[in-house]
């Protein structure tokens, strides 16, 4: 069975603890966590693992009660007013939950100071033993795997801080599968698994990253093409937002079945 790892943003209305039970019960290996609600993710509840010690603690029982691994940790943005400092309370938390990975997505327009800050970030983020990943968007400042490898290779610390290589915006920046196999491994950290039509328009890009992907088999990407592209061994987990089932009142476990299942096959299919 593959070995795959849920995102939150897969049933972005699961608690933390919730988002745990609904990948053990899938048999996925880890989570991708949002590690504090967000305002841009209505669906996602309230939940408290920042100041509430006694709630990180019950959620990191939890994770080793089911043996799921914290993949990945967000949310970590930094933008042209950001103070890296002020992520110290949320890397020690995602180092207190032994988190594998934070994901860093960038929107600081100036290149000098967007290429300091993130140095600066991974400095901090070391401090407490934790690897980066970016994550490249078209909507932020680093939109595209180039971009994102030419920020990551100037901090040179392959296998600490690399790339996030999520399949849909692989596809919407105008990369390709052959870009990602030729990119140098130790700068690819993570991948990222969905489906998506042959295009989008540019004003919707943020509304089907967050909310309408298709299960894998329902679009046009490659996606056992990106399995094979992806270096060996590379952690990588199913991001499936479905908003239209969630409101149509489909179960968590539903919905997570059939987003895992989608990708085992798909992958299993090339």
């Amino acid at each position: 069975m593959l070995s795959l790892s849920l995102d939150h943003i897969t049933v972005v209305d699961t608690t933390p603890v919730q988002l745990a039970e609904a990948a053990h019960a899938a048999g996925c290996r880890g989570i991708c966590l949002f590690m504090q609600p967000m305002d841009v993710l209505p669906h996602l509840p309230q939940f408290d693992i920042y100041e509430d010690r006694a709630a990180r603690k019950a959620l990191g029982e939890r994770l080793r009660e089911l043996d799921v691994v914290l993949d990945l940790a967000y949310p970590f943005t930094l933008a042209g007013r950001t103070e890296v400092e002020h992520f110290k309370t949320a890397m020690e938390c995602a180092a207190e939950l032994d988190a594998q990975l934070l994901n860093a997505l960038v929107y600081d327009r100036d290149p000098a100071r967007r290429q300091d800050k993130f140095g600066q970030f991974c400095d901090l983020a070391a401090s407490f033993g934790l690897p980066v990943g970016v994550e490249f968007y078209p909507p932020s400042q680093v939109r595209s795997l180039a971009d994102a490898l030419e920020l990551v290779q100037a901090v040179n610390r392959p296998g600490r801080v690399g790339v996030n290589v999520d399949l849909l915006h692989l596809m919407r920046s105008g990369g390709t599968i052959a870009e990602l196999a030729a990119a140098p491994a130790d700068f690819i950290l993570y991948g990222q698994f969905c489906d998506g039509a042959e295009s989008c328009p540019e004003d919707q890009i943020d509304v089907e990253a967050s909310s309408h992907r298709l299960l894998a088999g329902e679009g046009v990407f490659d996606i056992a093409g990106f399995a094979r592209a992806l270096p060996d061994n590379c952690p990588v987990s199913v991001e499936l937002p479905r908003n239209d089932a969630l409101e149509a009142g489909v179960p968590v476990v539903e919905r997570v079945r059939l987003a895992v299942d989608s990708v085992r096959r798909a992958i299993a299919a090339g």
